[in-house]
């Protein structure tokens, strides 16, 4: 419950990044000896993680924040169902078990609606590195020829970031060298790479489109910290700007904000960057503007409906091309439910925003991840009471969203009914 038009005031840190968490864990499983995972967030998802690897026989100590996992007792390379069908990113586990391994068994992956997501390039990436695969109608079955992948060249028609992830996971325990062309550059494969580093991996390259793997016998121990979450830092930013406010983010990486902090500036906020914080200071009803989510170090999709809040608010056009999932405006109708006047040209594809001088408060619902937090963000920065249901969708992203907002002044509480 938000009982909206207070400005947020103050200074807040992200949690973790939930992206490069997510891979993190799965890859944790390389290795034969303890590792410990520092920074990560304490979100739905993490959790869903520590008990797929805790089925899959690891031991855990698990303290908010960080995870040590010792995997020297998994024998094995069958995920749970139950468990992998609640989240997306249970994918990596095909890579991680099929290095470990060379063989693994899981669940067709869950997580929000917000598209196909097809897992085609994974599957090719695999199949290159010399794994047979078989489909049925709940599982990917893939064991590689001879019981060990062999390094092979990996190209990917297109940019895919988990299909980047789980071949750098499949490739590092290899034979021979692995290179993968048109691979994401995103901020999280590259923590994942550096991870893998520290366990002993022989990987460079990440960060760019071509990324080179000398595959190792073994990943060793170590003690690893994760990067702070690049959207929960655009979403505290936006809320700052929606609500009118003066919000500074500490403990970041602006270089990873560039393009959020750039559609800010053309909107009329005011940005001030340090060495490891963001100013974010509100300053009246913003200009519109047009965003074009495409793979880093483009805009990027997950924070294109956080933005649209603060685009409804603004004075002038805005225009919305969303580039990598088709159903990321699901969370249209509930802005729209709250006053917003926006307008589909092409489904799921293109929309167009007018602004409007206020938003009103309305009971709605989160329809995914990101979604949430568009909807929370519009709450705050809306005249009256919102109610928001759907919290699971945002429980599995932010670490306590509302106690965060809550310690910049917000007026937000989570409520039964």
């Amino acid at each position: 419950m938000i009982h909206g038009g207070k400005p947020l005031r103050g200074s807040v840190s992200p949690s973790g990044s939930k992206n490069a968490s997510v891979a993190i864990l799965p890859a944790a499983l390389l290795s034969e000896e303890k590792v410990a995972i520092e920074n990560l967030p304490d979100i739905r998802d993490v959790h869903v993680l520590e008990n797929i690897l805790r089925a899959l026989g690891a031991r855990i100590e698990y303290s908010p924040g960080q995870m040590t996992v010792d995997s020297r007792s998994v024998e094995s390379c069958v995920a749970c169902e139950e468990l992998t069908s609640q989240m997306r990113a249970s994918y990596y586990l095909l890579g991680a078990m099929l290095g470990r391994f060379g063989e693994a068994r899981i669940a067709m992956p869950g997580g929000c609606k917000i598209g196909a997501r097809p897992i085609d390039q994974h599957l090719k990436g695999m199949e290159a590195l010399g794994a047979d695969i078989e489909l049925t109608d709940t599982e990917v079955i893939a064991r590689a020829h001879g019981g060990r992948l062999k390094g092979a060249e990996v190209y990917f028609d297109i940019v895919s970031v988990g299909a980047t992830a789980n071949v750098l996971m499949a490739a590092a325990r290899a034979v021979g060298r692995t290179t993968i062309v048109n691979a994401a550059k995103e901020p999280h494969i590259v923590d994942l790479a550096n991870f893998l580093n520290s366990m002993g991996a022989n990987i460079k390259g990440a960060g760019t489109d071509v990324i080179r793997v000398n595959g190792v016998d073994s990943l060793h121990a170590s003690t690893y910290a994760v990067i702070p979450d690049q959207i929960e830092t655009g979403t505290f930013m936006i809320a700052g700007a929606a609500t009118g406010g003066d919000v500074t983010v500490t403990n970041v990486i602006p270089t990873h904000m560039e393009s959020m902090t750039a559609k800010l500036e053309e909107m009329g906020v005011f940005i001030e960057e340090g060495e490891d914080s963001i100013r974010v200071v509100g300053t009246g009803r913003h200009r519109g503007t047009s965003v074009r989510t495409m793979p880093y170090p483009g805009f990027p999709t997950d924070l294109m409906q956080p933005l649209s809040a603060l685009m409804a608010l603004a004075t002038t056009r805005s225009r919305i091309e969303e580039n990598i999932f088709e159903n990321r405006f699901m969370h249209f109708d509930a802005l729209r439910s709250m006053g917003a006047q926006i307008r589909v040209i092409q489904p799921g594809r293109v929309a167009e925003i007018d602004g409007v001088p206020k938003l009103h408060g309305a009971e709605v619902i989160a329809s995914d991840l990101r979604a949430g937090a568009a909807l929370v963000i519009a709450g705050l920065a809306a005249e009256g009471e919102t109610l928001i249901g759907g919290l699971t969708h945002i429980d599995r992203g932010y670490d306590h969203l509302e106690d965060k907002m809550r310690a910049l002044g917000a007026d937000i509480q989570r409520i039964r009914r």
